[in-house]
């Protein structure tokens, strides 16, 4: 049943990357709607692309040593072809899902590719501060979504929010770290989003 399970769990991991990289192609975005949207894929682009690179050039040189074996080539060109387009889909989930403030609907939307998608509800966030970490020890009750190993923005809950996993474990956290290019701008916004929240519960 677990195998069942992981097998569904991949492929519907595999279906959001083509999806991602559909749009991507498109010039669109997902999941942002009438809020502002703040990437995080900056500096991971030239990363993926230098991977993706490397995976091109290994993927012409075993077509050339592997031509006498023709099975073989036809299966190792579909795995390398394919390893191509699952690192370009990946930074096209960067790129496509952002992270997205939403002060109409009083949610902050974390998102990492398509690994991670949190909602924070505005309410609970009780500090927000720009932090640059470099590591990331796995605490309880915490979050780490890293892009190149770092974090730039930290935010501390009044009370938890459930995170799930990838494949479907359900964790409660109260401090969320990931990363924002513009994570100046993230700060304020989210600084002025909180008090738009509180005033209308005052007023409701």
């Amino acid at each position: 049943m677990r195998v069942v399970r992981g097998g569904r769990v991949l492929a519907r991991h595999e279906l959001r990357l083509m999806v991602s990289l559909a749009l991507w192609l498109a010039r669109r975005t997902h999941g942002v709607g009438g809020g502002t949207a703040f990437g995080y894929a900056r500096g991971h682009g030239a990363i993926m692309f230098g991977f993706a690179f490397v995976c091109v050039v290994e993927t012409v040189v075993m077509s050339v040593l592997l031509l006498a074996w023709p099975t073989v080539h036809a299966v190792v060109l579909f795995l390398d072809v394919y390893t191509v387009v699952f690192v370009v889909a990946l930074h096209a989930a960067n790129v496509v899902r952002p992270h997205v403030l939403d002060p109409d609907s009083g949610t902050l939307r974390i998102r990492g590719a398509v690994h991670v998608d949190l909602r924070i509800p505005l309410e609970r966030i009780a500090s927000v501060r720009r932090e640059l970490r470099m590591s990331h020890e796995r605490a309880e009750g915490e979050l780490n979504v890293e892009v190149g190993s770092q974090t730039t923005v930290t935010l501390e809950l009044t009370e938890p929010v459930t995170h799930v996993t990838f494949f479907g474990r359900r964790r409660e956290v109260r401090v969320v770290r990931f990363h924002a290019d513009a994570s100046d701008a993230l700060v304020r916004a989210l600084a002025t989003g909180r008090r738009e929240a509180e005033q209308r519960a005052a007023q409701a």
